[in-house]
């Protein structure tokens, strides 16, 4: 098994559902006492954050490029971002580190081809959701991609922001939700990509009629499928 170095808190409370799943999967893979070989380095949210609303995504990717030599130094023998948006500086973070880079992007667009879905839905932060580094990767595998309209981006921006990211799970932020991915469903989406860590500690697939393609699980899964084919 390789040992998987894990680079989280953004936010925390997505970050250990990373860390709950991976060595679930690797103990129903392996079976009995078996979990996963894992470094976490679990960076402060706070000045990431400011940096992300400032649009200072250079220097946010130079401090979680140095955060992922940190693990590589630390033994880890392949990386995994745990978080959606700061996908956006990737690029930095896989220059500064010589270990396999498993991309979230990636993951989760093989999971939806793999479905023969060619039209989704992106549910994120306005980050994911307006900017092109994230439709781009699912584009580069043939996907056409839909985002909400722009009071909807706004209304799952906060919900992430204000509510899940400081661990609030609200009954009326889920009805929100499931009333935003019915408008994608109208307008041709065959699934969505919960394209956001946290939006999986509010929704489930029992929450929509179309598939929904939880991203944190299906990192991890490629995490877990990466470590233990050595």
């Amino acid at each position: 098994m390789l040992r998987i170095g894990l680079l989280g808190g953004m936010s925390w409370e997505s970050t250990t559902e990373y860390y709950r799943r991976i060595n679930e999967m690797v103990r129903d893979r392996l079976g009995g006492f078996h979990s996963a070989d894992c470094l976490l380095r679990s960076v402060d949210f706070a000045p990431i954050e400011a940096l992300q609303g400032q649009g200072l995504w250079d220097e946010a990717g130079a401090v979680l490029a140095a955060a992922a030599v940190e693990l590589e130094s630390g033994g880890a023998e392949l990386l995994v971002l745990c978080t959606n948006t700061m996908h956006k500086v990737a690029p930095a973070i896989e220059q500064a580190v010589n270990i396999p880079f498993i991309n979230l992007i990636d993951a989760a667009a093989e999971a939806v081809t793999a479905d023969g879905t060619t039209t989704v839905g992106l549910l994120g932060t306005s980050f994911t959701m307006e900017q092109d580094f994230y439709r781009d990767g699912l584009a580069a595998h043939g996907l056409a991609v839909l985002v909400p309209g722009a009071e909807d981006r706004a209304t799952v921006h906060q919900i992430i922001y204000e509510e899940l990211c400081l661990g609030i799970v609200s009954e009326a932020s889920r009805r929100e939700c499931q009333r935003i991915i019915a408008g994608l469903a109208s307008r041709g989406a065959e699934g969505v990509v919960l394209g956001c860590t946290e939006i999986e500690l509010l929704l489930s697939q029992q929450d929509a009629d179309i598939t929904l393609y939880p991203t944190t699980t299906i990192h991890a899964q490629a995490a877990v499928d990466a470590a233990l084919a050595g």
